[in-house]
């Protein structure tokens, strides 16, 4: 057992983002080292956004220790003999920011809509499973495992705990702003990190933050708003995601009808078939799903390996804007017969994708998947809601911004040496 247990010398890690990460305690470093943490590595932070951003190549590994490094400033440096903070959470706090990302998937939410899957559940199957992260968390205590995994997922008593790790400003989301901005080149998500931490104060319940650091509050918002509609919804990021997903579907649906594959889909097996165990799960990473599609672009099938080849020679579908009215829906309509029409099959070709986000929300009480909303402590220890002293958070609170966005093969549209009239009518009606 080693609940206190310290290394006998600190070890760091460079870091791009927060210059270094500090480890001091043996179980961190324990954590770090198992098979399913490392396994973080193979799993890219944005998904396809490396095809729109060619520097967005970095890890769930970078993050999940970036998440840790920040959670550790808070704790050591800002809370430490802070009422209400209660310092033998300390090192379930570290260990749940180091874990909250263990159980995503290569290519994260593309993979779990095609498959059914949420990779909340599998970081609750590594955390409490037979794991060598399991192994590692239980040299703390038989219950921390337990512990850590409630934290997670955010049902651990200690809303102070949860709110660290999971909150509408907490470490994760800082982190990913930060790091994200500095991989993909753009400076929509920066904001001064440093004087936000300066600033947070523990309560029962939930992080506050001081009342004179809410302009840097107000500068995290509006970042938070701009990476998710400048990088994260980016159109040509979700013409990838709608192309990987496609592959996917088309796979599945060729196994089910008794396809034979050059290349047999050993790793998809059990997602194919519905009953994914934690082994299968862990042993697909974004290296095997690539190799799978740089080897289906030689597929028999026309669908598998065209799709294919556009993932991996980055030919993606246009895209032209589109909004769900009566009018627009029959449109859509009609250009699914007139795809058909043309040989092209409308659906792996022709594909709506929507984008939503609510950058930030007070608290409606009773609705699904409310949201605590972010407190300001004023000077006369009153907590103030956050919408209710900035206009600017004001104005955004509560406003879901939503996109429609109609894929196509621009490519197969273009080429009229076969259906050229029909072709020409589609093109007609996209551009209309």
């Amino acid at each position: 057992m080693y609940s206190g247990g310290q290394l006998d010398e600190e070890k760091v890690f460079k870091d791009p983002v927060h210059r270094y990460i500090h480890v001091r305690d043996k179980v961190i470093w324990d954590l770090i080292g198992t098979k399913e943490f490392q396994r973080l590595r193979r799993i890219k932070q944005l998904g396809t956004t490396y095809l729109t951003f060619h520097g967005a190549e970095h890890s769930r590994f970078n993050h999940s220790l970036g998440v840790y490094e920040i959670i550790r400033r808070i704790i050591d440096d800002v809370f430490v003999g802070r009422d209400h903070w209660d310092h033998s959470e300390r090192l379930l706090c570290l260990c749940a920011a180091l874990l909250h990302d263990l159980g995503h998937g290569p290519f994260s939410h593309s993979f779990e809509k095609v498959f059914r899957l949420d990779h909340e559940d599998f970081t609750q199957a590594i955390i409490l499973g037979d794991t060598e992260v399991n192994a590692a968390l239980r040299e703390v205590g038989d219950d921390f495992p337990q512990k850590v995994a409630e934290v997670i997922a955010k049902t651990y008593p200690n809303k102070l705990v949860v709110s660290l790790i999971s909150s509408q400003i907490d470490a994760d989301r800082m982190d990913y702003l930060l790091r994200d901005a500095y991989y993909t080149g753009v400076s929509y998500g920066y904001f001064d990190m440093e004087r936000i931490l300066r600033v947070m104060r523990p309560r029962e319940d939930q992080v506050v933050i001081k009342r004179s650091g809410m302009h840097a509050v107000e500068d995290y918002i509006m970042s938070r708003y701009q990476m998710y509609w400048q990088v994260y919804f980016h159109p040509v990021t979700r013409s990838a995601e709608v192309i990987l997903t496609k592959i996917l579907h088309r796979a599945k649906k060729l196994y089910e009808e008794g396809y034979r594959f050059q290349t047999k889909p050993v790793h998809f097996l059990s997602f194919f078939a519905g009953n994914v165990s934690l082994g299968d799960y862990l042993a697909l990473d974004e290296a095997v799903i690539l190799f799978y599609f740089q080897q289906w672009q030689y597929e028999r099938d026309p669908i598998l390996s065209d799709l294919c080849q556009r993932f991996v020679r980055r030919r993606l579908f246009k895209y032209t804007e589109f909004h769900p009215t009566n009018e627009q829906m029959e449109k859509l309509i009609e250009l699914t017969g007139l795809f058909k029409k043309a040989g092209i099959d409308p659906d792996y070709y022709l594909v709506v994708d929507s984008s939503s986000d609510l950058p930030y929300d007070f608290y409606r009480p009773g609705e699904e998947g409310e949201r605590l909303p972010i407190y300001l402590l004023m000077p006369n220890g009153e907590l103030r809601e956050l919408s209710r002293e900035s206009v600017l958070v004001d104005a955004i609170s509560g406003k879901r911004r939503t996109d429609h966005k109609l894929y196509f093969p621009a490519d197969f549209l273009e080429d009229l040496s076969t259906k050229r009239t029909v072709k020409k009518k589609i093109m007609e009606i996209l551009k209309g």
